[in-house]
C-alpha cells in the first residue's frame, strides 16, 4: 500500500512564532519535530542550523528531516529519554518547542493504525521498534485493565461497557473492526466519533505518553538558557492539565522563581485557522520563560 499524499499544517504557528521570538542565532530544541513545520518556520528566524537539535522516537519522520534540515542535529528518540540525554551533556536552549499531538504522517498512512477513518492493523506505535502495541493491549489485557485505560487516558464514560465488548468480540486485529464493536455501544451520536476516547486511551498507553509528559516537565525547564523560552502544545485535557500544573508550580516561587509565565491561559486557535485545519480546533499552547539574570 503507498503512502497517500498530504500537505502537513503545523498547528498554531503564528501564536508559537508570536511567543518564542526567534532570534537571529539562537539555539533551538524541538522535542516532536515531526514532519518540521515549526521547526522549519523558527529555522529561517535563527539562521542558525547548527545551534539546533531536532527529536522525533519515529524513524520515519527522522528520515523526512534529515531530507529537509542539512545541517541540523537529529536524535531519534522519545522526548523524554532525549531530555536525560541533553541534560547530561549540560546542553542549553534559546527556544524549546514541543508539539504532543500525533504527526500527518501517522493520521494519514492507515498502517500505522492510528486513525479509526482509516482502516488497518492496529499499531499505534509511533516508534515501530518497541514491541507493545495497541493489538496487544486489545486482545491480551484484561477487561478490568482495558477498561481503566479507556477511563483514565480517554476519559471515556462508557469504559465498561466497551471493555465488555472488546474482550466478547476477540480478537480484533484491525482499526474499523475495532472503531465497529465501539460504535455498538453508543445509541445516540454526537459530532465527535464514538470511537474517539478509546483510540486516544489506547494510543496514550502505547506511547507512554502521559507518564514520558510528566517526566519530561522538569527536565525541560533545566534546558533553558537564561532568557529562554519553552512552548508545548497539546491536544487533551490530560495533557494540559500537566502542564498546567508544572508550570504553575515553577512560576509561583516568590522572589526564587526563575521562570515566569508567558500565557495566562492556552491560547487557541482562531475560527479561520480551524477552517483551514480541522485538527487545530483541540489545540492549547502554554508557554513560560526562563529570568535572564
Amino acid at each position: 500500500m503507498s503512502k497517500p499524499k498530504q500537505t502537513h499544517i503545523p498547528v498554531l504557528m503564528q501564536q508559537v512564532l508570536d511567543l518564542l521570538a526567534p532570534q537571529a542565532g539562537e539555539s533551538f530544541l524541538d522535542l516532536t519535530a515531526g514532519a518540521g513545520g515549526h521547526a522549519g518556520a523558527v529555522l529561517e528566524l535563527t539562521m542558525a542550523p547548527a545551534k539546533a537539535t531536532l527529536i522525533d522516537r519515529d524513524p520515519e519522520a527522522i528520515d523526512g528531516l534529515r531530507k529537509k534540515f542539512k545541517d541540523t542535529s537529529l536524535l531519534q528518540s522519545d522526548f523524554y529519554s532525549a531530555v536525560k540525554e541533553l541534560k547530561g551533556q549540560g546542553k542549553k536552549y534559546d527556544i524549546i518547542l514541543a508539539d504532543l499531538g500525533v504527526s500527518s504522517l501517522h493520521l494519514e498512512h492507515g498502517l500505522r493504525g492510528f486513525s479509526f477513518n482509516r482502516p488497518g492493523p492496529l499499531d499505534m506505535r509511533m516508534d515501530r521498534g518497541q514491541s507493545l502495541s495497541a493489538e496487544e493491549i486489545v486482545n491480551t489485557w484484561s477487561e478490568a485493565d482495558l477498561a481503566n485505560i479507556l477511563k483514565r487516558y480517554g476519559e471515556e464514560r462508557k469504559s465498561r461497557q466497551i471493555a465488555r465488548k472488546i474482550v466478547a468480540q476477540r480478537p480484533i486485529h484491525t482499526t474499523d473492526q475495532l472503531a465497529a464493536v465501539v460504535t455498538k455501544t453508543y445509541r445516540i451520536r454526537s459530532r465527535i466519533h464514538p470511537a474517539t476516547r478509546t483510540f486516544q486511551a489506547l494510543r496514550v498507553a502505547v506511547n507512554d505518553e502521559l507518564n514520558q509528559l510528566e517526566k519530561s516537565l522538569p527536565l525541560m525547564l533545566e534546558l533553558l538558557a537564561p532568557g529562554g523560552r519553552l512552548a508545548i502544545i497539546s491536544f487533551h485535557s490530560l495533557e494540559d492539565r500537566l502542564i498546567k500544573q508544572s508550570f504553575k508550580a515553577a512560576t509561583e516561587q516568590g522572589y526564587e522563581a526563575e521562570i515566569y509565565a508567558l500565557t495566562k491561559k492556552p491560547v487557541t486557535a482562531t475560527p479561520d485557522e480551524i477552517v483551514l485545519n480541522p485538527r487545530a480546533r483541540s489545540a492549547k499552547l502554554r508557554a513560560v520563560a526562563k529570568i535572564k539574570k
